[in-house]
């Protein structure tokens, strides 16, 4: 798992004891409701601080400003993203792309609707394309992850599913956003109609 993981962006100052560790926690879990209530644009450093309950200095001490408290915050959905994926193919026998796909999109959709933030940010398009790497775009990151993950699970070189992931990943991002613009839930016709379009390419490339 962790060569499809990606390194947490660098702070100001890396917190050392669990105290300072929970109060980034905090400011991040505080910087999401923020996303969620009132959009990036709205979102100030002082804002996070008085919502976290630290000081704006405080606050400074890992966060240089507000893009590098998202650009975190992404990160950290990412890896949350990625855990859950990691667990859900460790758990079920998927034997076919169809059912990749499935939980593949399912853990996306599930994040959307559910984790504070994550609608108005996703992976970190809304803010900069290259905000999770200043050398791969969000999507370029996301592929090389998912890339690492799939390949082990269906046992093709990583170069091999490379490609077709980076198609895949986005045609997705393309389609759920247009699934979302129709339906703050997501609509569901929208969904079924990428999920088939997804796994009937990635079958057409590598077979059921």
């Amino acid at each position: 798992m962790s060569e499809s993981r990606t390194d947490l962006p660098p702070l100001r100052r890396k917190p050392v004891q669990e105290r300072s560790a929970k109060r980034v926690e905090r400011m991040l879990d505080a910087a999401a409701e923020l996303l969620a209530e009132e959009g990036y644009d709205a979102l100030t450093t002082t804002l996070v601080a008085k919502r976290s309950g630290v000081a704006v200095g405080s606050l400074y001490q890992f966060f240089p400003d507000k893009r590098a408290i998202v650009q975190a915050l992404t990160h950290r959905n990412l890896e949350r993203f990625l855990g859950a994926v990691d667990e859900r193919f460790r758990g079920v026998d998927h034997q076919s792309w169809w059912e990749i796909v499935d939980s593949l999109l399912d853990i996306y959709l599930q994040m959307h609707r559910e984790v504070p933030g994550f609608a108005r940010v996703h992976f970190g398009d809304a803010v900069d394309v290259q905000l999770l790497d200043e050398e791969r775009t969000n999507n370029g990151v996301i592929t090389d992850s998912l890339a690492g993950l799939v390949a082990n699970h269906v046992q093709l070189a990583r170069d091999e599913v490379n490609l077709p992931i980076s198609i895949a990943v986005e045609a997705a991002d393309s389609l759920l956003k247009l699934a979302f613009r129709t339906d703050p839930e997501g609509d569901p016709r929208v969904v079924a109609e990428t999920k088939a379009l997804i796994k009937t390419y990635l079958a057409s490339r590598f077979g059921d």
